[in-house]
């Protein structure tokens, strides 16, 4: 690009968007990128400030802003996003469904790290709704090498740094278990949580029992709701060390591997996440998620109603961020719980 005076550019091709902006009025671009300026425009573009203007030269080493933003728009767009058109030199992603929102953190990082470029996120691990804005990308100067793009390109990979993995409709067992619900001395207040929780998602509760502490027909319960074909079960209560609390030793004799009995989260530090053979979750949520506003359970529900893999590794990542400050007004998931990077 060539800087130009503006009286002495009518004729020439603005190379970048003119924005004017009118507090409480506007913020858009009275010229874009590709605009032969005409002699009725100087007095426009001075009133914008703009004394100077760059007109376009071809470069075949260079991208301008907006095909460089292009670049960085389909190393994010995956399936189930949408995109803006280049305004400006920056491209938002929308998201098309409802679902959970992944990115591949270590290639973002890799990528705003070769500079003159940012892909600026919403937080991975979280359920985003169909309309939300997921990220916006833009290349910094108005100019940019291509084999800087190409760069990025190669830093990417072959398949996009950003996924939306979709809700799929469950049908979930409960088993609510502990000597004081069973034998009605206090009111079961833990179900209608677990309830309400699912039917955020789409979910449904299509078993449930109440049981007291005996392992064995807690292991068979959770089996009866598999084999009546329950996509996950859980199970509420006796999920601490007391010796009374059963339930992490009947989730075990189910059969079903055990990712992790524990979490580096507060509140839900005890829970406890497993799979059967057919890949089935079978988890022990602990006290916590029948009382606190947000807990270990609104972090890892909508991995497990995606069937995205709870792993260890996931689960150890979560203790940067996994402390709830349980503020006076909930404001989850527009906080820091659940977000460390």
């Amino acid at each position: 690009m060539k800087l130009m005076k503006t009286e002495e550019a009518v004729g020439q091709v603005l190379c970048h968007d003119i924005t004017q902006i009118i507090r409480g009025v506007t913020k858009d671009a009275v010229f874009r990128k590709g605009h032969v300026i005409r002699p009725e425009d100087v007095p426009v573009l001075l009133s914008v400030g703009k004394d100077h203007v760059y007109i376009w030269e071809n470069d075949e080493t260079k991208l301008h802003e907006n095909e460089a933003a292009e670049v960085l728009r389909d190393i994010c767009l995956n399936e189930h996003m949408s995109a803006t058109e280049p305004k400006e030199g920056k491209i938002e992603l929308i998201a098309q469904a409802d679902g959970l929102f992944l990115i591949d953190l270590e290639k973002l990082r890799a990528i705003n790290g070769l500079g003159e470029m940012m892909i600026a996120t919403r937080a991975s691990g979280f359920l985003v709704h169909k309309g939300d804005k997921l990220c916006g990308v833009r290349v910094v100067p108005l100019v940019i090498e291509k084999a800087k793009m190409e760069a990025a390109r190669r830093t990417a990979g072959e398949t996009p740094i950003m996924r939306i993995v979709p809700l799929k409709a469950k049908n979930c067992g409960v088993v609510t278990t502990g000597n004081e619900v069973y034998y009605g001395r206090i009111e079961d207040t833990f179900t209608p949580v677990i309830e309400d929780k699912l039917h955020e998602l789409g979910c449904e509760m299509t078993a449930h029992v109440t049981l007291n502490d005996d392992h064995v027909k807690i292991t068979q319960a959770i089996n009866d709701m598999l084999a009546q074909g329950c996509d996950m079960v859980f199970c509420s209560g006796g999920m601490s060390v007391d010796p009374d609390d059963k339930t992490p030793l009947a989730i075990k004799n189910t059969g079903a591997r055990i990712v992790s009995y524990g979490a580096p989260v507060l509140p839900g530090a005890m829970f406890l996440v497993s799979y059967t053979a057919d890949g089935r979750p079978v988890c022990g949520l602990p006290g916590c998620v029948m009382y606190a506003k947000r807990t270990i359970f609104d972090l890892l529900l909508p991995y497990l109603v995606t069937d995205t893999p709870v792993t260890a590794e996931l689960l150890a990542g979560l203790g940067h961020g996994g402390l709830c400050l349980n503020c006076p007004v909930c404001h989850f998931p527009n906080c820091g719980f659940g977000k460390g990077v």
